[in-house]
């Protein structure tokens, strides 16, 4: 495995991920020498001539979008066996494994992280690109916590194979698709909103708001049932979050925000009426001590002290200045 070349130019180093339509594969750039990622679609996938046209299209258009949270495409190639496309390296975890070590996160914790994906998403809305397939798989974390989101446009692509897939690859992946995607219909930037409402729902409560074995039942869970808030499972969870997700996660389209622009702004705005909080939400125990000074149960002796000399030094001068009062009268 570590002799095989991808393209020519891009040496294996090792698997970092795999999926039903392709595999990921921490590259070194034998040109350039540095590490890179490389997805490479698998053969039934390449092997579709429809398929690898538009792929080099949806390819293109996600090469164009240039911010900081959002995966940077570097390279696009096929052969006649293979299609891949090499991305920068994220060094860090995805947002899924990230939930399976430490969910459910603290609601300032899991707004800080949404935040962040909706300013990449927000960006592509503005860009007139929709993901179609948001989940906490394609939403990378750094270890300096920086939110990349990756797979613009591949959902897209493969709706160009076989339309009869659309529940289960076309349009995105059933657990936090949108109800209209789910009916088979195609999605928009509100579509998009939606699933960010299930990936925001999953940070806070540790649980999905739909579940089913079945890809039809899930389906129509997202269509017709009412979605628990999440409050019911953490009543520390602010009711303004709780009716922000509420409408995030509405069944009509035009119930949502219809941008993840609109979703961030009104995240931000709840965010700042917030107390404030450390961005790591961690207090050290030095700041511990030094506020347990002020608390009711740690009295604070050496300010009482020193009031007691102010308000006696004070008093002190009364009886002067009572003197000089009646001197000048």
């Amino acid at each position: 495995m570590d002799k095989e070349l991808i393209g020519g130019r891009y040496r294996v180093l090792q698997q970092i991920g795999t999926g039903g339509m392709a595999n990921v594969y921490l590259t070194r750039d034998l040109n350039l020498q540095r590490q890179v990622a490389v997805k490479q679609l698998r053969h039934t996938f390449a092997e579709d001539a429809e398929f690898r046209v538009r792929f080099l299209q949806e390819a293109r258009s996600a090469a164009n979008l240039v911010h900081p949270n959002i995966v940077t495409i570097y390279d696009f190639g096929r052969d006649p066996q293979d299609v891949y496309i090499v991305m920068e390296y994220v060094e860090g975890t995805d947002l899924k494994m990230l939930l399976r070590r430490r969910s459910p996160l603290p609601h300032p914790e899991a707004v800080e992280l949404m935040l962040q994906i909706c300013e990449g998403v927000g960006y592509a809305h503005r860009a007139g690109l929709v993901h179609c397939d948001l989940k906490p798989h394609n939403i990378l974390v750094s270890n300096s916590n920086r939110i990349k989101i990756t797979d613009f446009g591949i959902s897209r692509a493969l709706a160009t194979i076989n339309p009869d897939e659309q529940l289960e690859v076309v349009w995105g992946s059933p657990q936090y698709f949108s109800p209209e995607q789910a009916a088979g219909t195609a999605p928009s930037p509100a579509s998009d909103v939606y699933s960010l409402g299930v990936i925001l729902y999953e940070m806070l409560t540790g649980r999905l708001p739909f579940e089913a074995a079945d890809t039809e039942l899930l389906a129509e869970l997202h269509q017709i049932a009412p979605v628990i808030p999440p409050s019911t499972y953490d009543p520390t969870i602010p009711p303004e979050l709780d009716q922000i997700l509420l409408k995030v996660l509405s069944k009509e389209p035009a119930a949502r925000y219809r941008t993840a622009d609109q979703f961030g702004q009104v995240l931000a705005t709840f965010s700042e009426e917030q107390p404030a909080l450390p961005r790591t939400y961690q207090v050290s125990h030095a700041a511990t001590r030094a506020m347990d000074r002020f608390t009711p149960d740690g009295v604070d002796w050496w300010a009482v002290g020193l009031g007691l000399l102010a308000f006696l030094a004070v008093g002190g001068l009364l009886p002067l200045w009572l003197w000089v009062w009646l001197q000048y009268q």
